[in-house]
């Protein structure tokens, strides 16, 4: 890791939250974050300049880095606004497009796509980096979705689930990432329902046992998944 990266760690892992990354887990799917403060052009004169920059800082999308060098701009002279507007936005904006990547790298539900393209846009220049958080990053989570809903049908679900996550690969990446983030455990239910059902009708089952399914079938989806794994052992 090389210093820069190195410094950036820290900075990601004492940040609290200021970019607005969206994640239905990144397991679940993850649309791109935010990638730049609104653009600012240099303007004639140093009261509009000081606009732009007051509107920045105003800006929900702006980051840290950006905030920062914007008030030091801002406090400072009308040379420092102008380099800030020429230059210093931009490195400002990539540091913070860093931090945001160094920290999608540190969510344990990152998939192994996202981090491999998160890695090569922290290698790479500033628009590579710009490139992933707004377009690469919504790319590679679902190629990761993919890859879950494929294990998912490799470990042979019910017939709900099977027919489910197999819409959901032949659909869209939207598609994909409803289907995990609600869908699942909606088609799980389903055959969770079908399951305790045939628990029912078992000859023989004894009344504690009917009683338990019975409420397993009228609870949640948790409740009718904790009844099938364990409950109706626990009877």
């Amino acid at each position: 890791m090389n210093p820069t990266r190195a410094a950036l760690v820290l900075t990601a892992t004492a940040l609290a939250p200021v970019l607005l990354l969206s994640t239905p887990s990144f397991a679940a799917g993850t649309a791109a974050a935010p990638t730049a403060a609104a653009v600012a052009a240099v303007a004639d004169s140093d009261a509009d300049n000081a606009v732009a920059i007051a509107k920045l800082l105003a800006d929900p999308a702006s980051g840290r880095a950006v905030k920062r060098e914007a008030q030091k701009a801002l406090d400072g002279t009308p040379a420092d606004r102008v380099a800030f507007l020429t230059t210093g936005l931009a490195i400002a904006q990539d540091e913070d497009n860093m931090v945001a990547i160094l920290r999608i790298l540190g969510d344990p539900a990152t998939g192994r796509s996202v981090k491999r393209e998160a890695n090569i846009a922290l290698d790479g220049t500033a628009a590579d980096r710009t490139a992933f958080l707004k377009t690469g990053l919504a790319i590679a989570q679902d190629e990761d979705n993919k890859v879950t809903i494929l294990r998912i049908l490799a470990g042979k679900p019910g017939k709900a689930v099977t027919r489910e996550a197999n819409k959901a690969l032949d659909g869209t990446a939207a598609d994909r990432t409803a289907f995990l983030k609600t869908g699942l455990r909606l088609a799980q239910a389903e055959d969770d329902r079908v399951t305790v059902v045939r628990i029912l009708t078992r000859p023989g089952i004894s009344p504690a046992l009917y009683a338990a399914a019975e409420k397993a079938l009228n609870g949640t989806p948790e409740e009718l998944r904790y009844f099938i794994t364990v409950g109706q052992y626990q009877v």
